[in-house]
């Protein structure tokens, strides 16, 4: 990811975000990750920086000059006017990898500034480790839900115990669903990740399992799967080149898709494997197109034609 040096020493992050926040106004808050000991995950190891909050309202204030008046600040970042021109002008996306994080005050502090300098924003979102929601009360979160923060982006990753403390989430399946249960007490949509994979050949069945179950417990709004990508550097992918790991092929990450969908249990949930990590994509609102995904699925583990994937060169993070 491309890093921007700015004043005060904070380190800009790249755009790295969810497909549905592709025309938002992304807002950086923080850079790297609090929960950087994922041994799959890029920011392994990264170090978390904190933006200072006047950084923060001086990129506001050139954004609504901008957008007002197409008047540009000198001293302010072209990547600011970059990202302003595809804006949709209706939802802000915070950075980095888990802005939630930033100190609950403060980060009032820039809610309530951007709402008063942006009234007509729809929704704000962030990405969110379990820990970032669970450090939060009930009642903090809803003051975040009136200042618009409307959706959280939730890696849950696997609801096998084991294999979370494998792979070194830092929380187990009891706490995930602690954290999922907190954010829908408190009003905010969530969007949950998981990994296919992750549990290896070995451990497959009990992290689909697993999986399933702390979906269903949690019952989010929206649920994606994605499809274990090994990252060069990360501890996973040296576990797998020293033979401590074993990958599952390209038709058992379908199968694990397919189990999770089948022995998972929503009350309205849009699902999707849409993300380019997948080797097929499927989507459709559970449980009503349970019986569709699962067949589409069924079709393709039937007749295992490799044509039917995306191919390895078109699959990324």
């Amino acid at each position: 990811m491309e890093r921007r040096q700015e004043a005060g020493g904070f380190e800009r992050p790249g755009i790295f975000r969810p497909p549905s926040e592709r025309r938002s106004y992304f807002l950086p808050l923080t850079s790297g990750c609090s929960n950087n000991t994922c041994t799959f995950c890029g920011f392994y190891g990264t170090r978390l920086r904190m933006r200072d909050v006047n950084d923060i309202k001086r990129e506001i204030d050139a954004l609504a000059l901008y957008v007002r008046n197409g008047v540009r600040v000198p001293e302010i970042e072209n990547i600011v006017y970059a990202v302003a021109q595809g804006w949709d002008g209706r939802r802000v996306f915070l950075q980095d990898g888990d802005a939630l994080v930033y100190p609950f005050p403060k980060l009032v502090d820039v809610l309530v500034y951007l709402n008063e300098k942006f009234p007509n924003l729809e929704r704000i979102g962030s990405y969110a480790t379990p820990q970032d929601i669970l450090r939060r009360t009930v009642n903090e979160l809803g003051e975040l839900r009136q200042l618009k923060l409307g959706i959280l982006y939730v890696g849950l990753e696997s609801g096998d115990d084991e294999v979370l403390v494998k792979v070194g989430k830092g929380v187990n399946r009891e706490q995930l669903v602690e954290a999922g249960r907190k954010a829908k007490e408190a009003g905010i949509t969530l969007s949950l990740t998981v990994i296919l994979g992750l549990g290896g050949v070995e451990g497959s069945k009990k992290h689909v399992l697993g999986t399933a179950s702390v979906l269903s417990e949690i019952d989010p709004e929206y649920a994606g799967a994605l499809t274990l990508t090994l990252v060069p550097g990360t501890p996973l992918y040296q576990e797998w080149k020293q033979g401590n790991f074993s990958l599952i092929s390209p038709f058992e990450f379908l199968e694990e898709l397919k189990a999770i969908i089948g022995n998972s249990s929503f009350t309205d949930c849009f699902f999707s494997s849409m993300h380019a990590s997948n080797y097929l994509s499927v989507r459709g609102r559970l449980p009503q197109d349970k019986e569709r995904l699962i067949g589409e699925l069924e079709s393709v583990l039937t007749e295992r034609d490799p044509a039917t994937l995306r191919p390895e060169f078109l699959r990324g993070l």
